[in-house]
């Protein structure tokens, strides 16, 4: 059991990108096969129950920092306000990366977006959800970085948690404003989880102090 439990602790980085992407296919599975629906009929059923104005100003701008202009913008400023340039050096690479790999897969899956509950407008196609591709990546990496930089443990767990549930309310915050479905957003987080593993594990030793 020891043994079992040390391989795990070892190769854990890897097994949860293994997970991340079973569960990635097992969604891509269902889609093909029209299953999925019965998914999301139930999410949705139950974050329409939260809608209300003051809900829909909060996931606005919930799902605004998800968006280009914000996590753009937060790479220039990584670049402008930290000594070690590769934290916005890598942002970039990894966010440009992400953006591809979710624009190729949103043409190749070809989705259209649910026409039936928009709040807001949003164009071109709806699998996987680029803001939980993008959201998952990007703020992902900047959990990475101050996990592996930062000393002070109350601070190092605080923003890591506060991140955390950032990226999920971004997820949250698509399928509230009737733009994607709740298996675009799951797809998105999942494959994108797979990527970020690979990614930091790439370019893990040039982002520490």
């Amino acid at each position: 059991m020891e043994e079992i439990k040390k391989i795990i602790i070892e190769n854990k980085k890897w097994i949860l990108l293994v997970i991340s992407f079973v569960l990635f296919i097992a969604i891509v599975e269902d889609l093909f096969e029209n299953e999925i629906y019965l998914f999301d009929n139930q999410i949705y059923f139950y974050i329409s129950k939260l809608i209300s104005d003051s809900f829909t100003m909060v996931f606005k701008i919930i799902t605004n920092i998800g968006s280009a202009p914000v996590v753009i913008g937060l790479c220039v400023l990584a670049y402008l306000i930290f000594e070690n340039k590769n934290y916005g050096k890598y942002m970039t690479i990894n966010l440009v990366f992400i953006f591809l790999l979710n624009q190729l897969l949103k043409n190749l899956f070809d989705r259209p977006r649910p026409q039936s509950f928009r709040i807001v407008e949003a164009s071109g196609y709806s699998f996987p959800s680029g803001h939980s591709m993008v959201s998952m990546a990007f703020y992902g990496f900047i959990i990475y970085l101050i996990y592996k930089n930062v000393k002070n443990q109350y601070l190092k767990w605080g923003l890591c948690i506060g991140l955390s549930l950032l990226i999920l309310l971004i997820g949250v915050s698509r399928i509230y404003l009737g733009v994607h479905y709740a298996s675009d957003v799951a797809a998105g987080f999942c494959l994108s989880m797979s990527y970020l593993v690979l990614y930091t594990n790439l370019i893990g030793k040039k982002v520490k102090n």
